[in-house]
């Protein structure tokens, strides 16, 4: 098996999304998340652009152990001094500098000619290299430059001392087979080109960056140049989870990385939520339905055989299982399966009654769950549940200090309790941690909907972190903060007996 180095530039390239800007204590816990997960190369910012970008590079640098430490810069030598003295306490260390080397940035940005930039390219990668021994060099703009001109330039780069050269996409223009044949003419074409890792940097203007990156790996290319969730300037760059999952996959192409994926579906999250930017629930790999089944089709043959309708195991990418979605398409496969879940056994006459009222309410509803499912089999689940809410009362407002005052009944026994917090939600499940005294760790809070009107049902979805096992909890009420209450004392109920 070959390896593949993945270089990380979810924190450079990533961090341009406007709104997607991380203070440098995030930036740690980015990086250290990256550093987990596998990560060869972690691009930890552009130095001279800011004081900020500079303190986190450094700080990056202090803070991670194993992977290179990259930092970016134009191809002139004060952004080449500000990069090597960001990364002075890097244990792996890396500069990464270029230039733009298409006709559109030679001729209007630059002003320039093919033969001075390729004297500035040699230039910037020797000055580079009087700083640290791994120089990557970037052709800016390569996929829509002159492959003659184009292995000009990476030979003299090479031959000035860079250990990996860069071929981005940088528009995303590029089809595929144009990007796979402008590395495979690279490796015909360049001398030297055996002493230099080639790597892919792709865009995903036209929804071609995965396909364009493997393009590129498949003719030669060992470092691809990738992001967390996908994002990055305008239509963003390749994803990283994409790429890992694609090879871990296709175990024949003989390429592997040393991503951990079991980390993936975390490191999303994290990311999604630092940089306040929702991953699309049909991304690939870590969208909210990249493992959900509403077919009834696709549950059944999910049910018999994961494989059926699944490549990928859910568990290989972090997330505990697939989806069984009920919905109208759904078929008795699928609620028999929710049922057994819910811990109820129902014969196949009951089941064909059960059913036809399901299709009924699936028709008026556009989101079937638990509650639903166990009212239809006339089971009412808080009656079954061992934690239930006697009262809530909370106070809050601007100014105030939120306060709850909690009471609960675990079988049969009344409990009370009081907590302020940050916030009305946040104190009343400190009210409801102060009764229920288990290491839980809330791992996620989603007001799913709030129908047309302020007095509508707010539905609170949780997933609740115990001893290692993650735990889906679910509240609906009228008061938001009750819901989320609900939701907790939900989950809780699924792990304590």
């Amino acid at each position: 098996m070959e390896k593949l180095f993945i270089f990380d530039t979810t924190l450079r390239d990533g961090e341009q999304v406007p709104g997607c800007q991380l203070n440098t204590i995030e930036k740690i816990q980015v990086a250290k998340a990256l550093e987990a997960l596998g990560v060869d190369v972690i691009e930890a910012g552009f130095p001279i652009s800011s004081p900020g970008d500079f303190n986190s590079v450094v700080e990056i640098s202090k803070a991670v152990t194993w992977p290179t430490i990259c930092a970016l810069t134009r191809g002139v030598q004060k952004d080449i001094e500000v990069a090597a003295e960001a990364l002075k306490f890097a244990k792996r260390k890396r500069i990464h500098t270029g230039l733009g080397t298409s006709e559109f940035h030679i001729k209007y940005k630059f002003n320039s000619t093919q033969d001075e930039i390729l004297e500035r390219a040699v230039a910037a990668t020797k000055y580079a290299k009087k700083y640290v021994e791994d120089v990557e060099f970037y052709c800016e703009d390569a996929g829509r430059t002159d492959n003659v001109y184009l292995s000009r330039v990476v030979e003299a780069v090479i031959k000035a001392g860079a250990t990996v050269v860069n071929i981005p996409d940088t528009t995303g223009y590029c089809l595929p087979w144009e990007y796979g044949n402008k590395i495979k003419y690279l490796f015909e074409n360049v001398k030297g080109i055996q002493n230099a890792i080639i790597s892919t940097h792709c865009h995903n203007d036209l929804g071609m960056a995965t396909a364009n990156t493997m393009a590129g790996v498949m003719n030669g290319a060992r470092q691809v140049e990738v992001t967390i969730n996908g994002i990055g300037e305008r239509a963003g760059n390749t994803s990283l989870e994409e790429i890992a999952m694609i090879l871990k996959c296709h175990k024949g192409l003989e390429i592997e990385t040393q991503i951990n994926t079991q980390k993936i579906y975390n490191t999303s999250r994290m990311v999604s939520s630092l940089m306040n930017m929702p991953v699309q629930p049909n991304k690939a790999i870590v969208g909210r339905n990249a493992f959900a089944h509403s077919s009834g089709i696709h549950q059944d043959g999910v049910l018999k055989n994961r494989e059926s309708y699944e490549i990928m195991d859910p568990k290989d990418v972090g997330i505990d299982e697939n989806s069984i979605v009920l919905t109208a398409r759904s078929g008795r496969a699928a609620l028999k399966h929710r049922l057994s879940v819910l811990g109820v056994e129902v014969d196949n006459g009951k089941l064909d009654v059960i059913y036809e009222e399901f299709l009924k309410l699936a028709d008026r509803k556009k989101d079937i769950n638990d509650d639903d499912i166990l009212v239809l089999a006339g089971m009412e689940r808080s009656e079954q549940q061992r934690i239930k809410i006697d009262y809530l009362q909370v106070t809050s407002g601007v100014g105030v200090k939120a306060v709850a005052s909690l009471g609960l009944i675990i079988a049969g026994e009344k409990f009370e309790a009081a907590a302020s917090g940050n916030g009305p939600v946040d104190a009343a499940i400190k009210a409801l941690k102060q009764i229920i005294r288990r290491n839980m760790t809330l791992q996620e809070f989603t007001i799913q909907a709030i129908s047309r009107g302020s007095d509508d049902v707010g539905k609170v979805h949780m997933q609740v972190e115990h001893q290692g096992s993650i735990y889906y909890g679910f509240g609906a009420n009228t008061d938001i903060i009750a819901a989320s209450v609900e939701a907790y004392i939900d989950a809780i109920n699924k792990f304590v007996k």
